[in-house]
C-alpha cells in the first residue's frame, strides 16, 4: 500500500540535530498513526549523517535513505527525496524542524477539500508563532531576497523560504521533476511552477523556531540566490494572481 505521507528531507553534515528530528517525527507518526514514509537525502555529507540514517532505519519503520558523494544543494537534494516518494501527500520539511512536525495536520487541513494542491508554512504572517527570531543579519538578508523576488519572480508570498512546504504527491512529483534550481532558491521555482501550471496554493500561519547552525554563506549563498532569481524569471517568467486570501483562511473556507 502507498504511504499516506511522504516526509522528504534534505540532510548536509546533520549528524548533531538530524537524530532528535527523527525521533520527534517517528513519536508524532506513532501518536497519529500515520501510514508514512520518510525520506532523507544525505547531499553529500563529509560527516556521519548518512551512516546515522542507516543504523535509525533499523528501528524506525518507513525510513529510507537517499546518498550521493558531492554536495549539490538543498533544492537537488530535495529534488531527488520528492521524485523517489510514494506518498499521497509529500511534505518537504528542514532538518532541524524549525516548524514542528505537528504543524503537519494544520497544512493537511487546507489540501483535505482539494480546494488546493499545496500548502506553505509562513513566519510572516500576523497569525505567525515565530518563538525564536532569526540574528538580524538573517532578517535583513530576507527582507531583501524577498523584495528580488516580488520584483522578479512573484509578489503573491509573504514568505517564499520557510522550508515547511507540502503538496498533492502527485503535484509535487511533476513540479520538482521539472525543477532546475539545486541551491536555496529552490522554493521560489517551486511556487512560480506551481502558479504558472494553475495550482492553487495556500499561505499558512505556522509555529517556527531559528535553529543557530545555520549553512548560510551570506556573500556567496546571497549572489548565488540573486542569479538563481534571473534564471527563474528566464525560464518560468513572472508568476501573478493565484495566492488564497489570507481573509479565506481567517474564515476557515476552503474554496478559492
Amino acid at each position: 500500500m502507498l504511504p499516506e505521507t511522504s516526509i522528504v528531507i534534505a540532510a548536509y553534515n546533520e549528524e548533531q540535530r538530524l537524530p532528535a528530528s527523527l525521533g520527534k517525527i517517528q513519536a508524532y507518526l506513532a501518536e497519529k498513526q500515520h501510514e508514512a514514509e520518510v525520506v532523507v537525502v544525505d547531499d553529500g555529507s563529509t560527516d556521519a549523517t548518512a551512516s546515522l540514517v542507516r543504523e535509525m532505519a533499523q528501528r524506525m519503520p518507513g525510513l529510507r535513505l537517499i546518498s550521493y558523494p558531492k554536495n549539490r544543494g538543498k533544492g537537488y537534494a530535495l529534488r531527488q527525496g520528492v521524485q523517489a516518494s510514494r506518498g499521497k501527500l509529500v511534505l518537504v520539511s528542514d532538518a532541524d524542524l524549525s516548524t514542528p512536525i505537528e504543524e503537519l495536520e494544520t497544512l493537511k487541513k487546507l489540501l483535505a477539500a482539494r480546494s488546493h494542491q499545496i500548502a506553505i508554512g509562513s513566519r510572516a504572517l500576523p497569525q505567525s508563532e515565530v518563538v525564536q527570531a532569526q540574528p538580524p543579519w538573517r532578517r535583513g538578508m530576507g527582507r531583501l531576497f524577498n523584495k528580488a523576488v516580488r520584483l522578479l519572480v512573484t509578489d503573491e508570498f509573504s514568505d517564499t523560504q520557510c522550508g515547511f512546504k507540502l503538496f498533492h504527491g502527485e503535484v509535487a512529483r511533476k513540479l520538482f521533476g521539472q525543477a532546475r534550481i539545486d541551491r536555496f532558491a529552490y522554493d521560489v521555482e517551486i511556487l512560480a511552477l506551481a502558479r504558472r501550471h494553475g495550482y492553487s496554493v495556500a499561505e499558512v500561519p505556522i509555529q517556527w523556531k531559528n535553529c543557530a547552525a545555520s549553512k548560510v554563506n551570506p556573500a556567496l549563498d546571497s549572489l548565488q540566490m540573486l542569479g538563481d532569481l534571473v534564471k527563474i524569471r528566464l525560464s518560468v517568467g513572472r508568476q501573478q494572481d493565484g495566492l488564497i486570501p489570507l481573509e479565506k483562511l481567517r474564515s476557515g473556507s476552503l474554496t478559492p
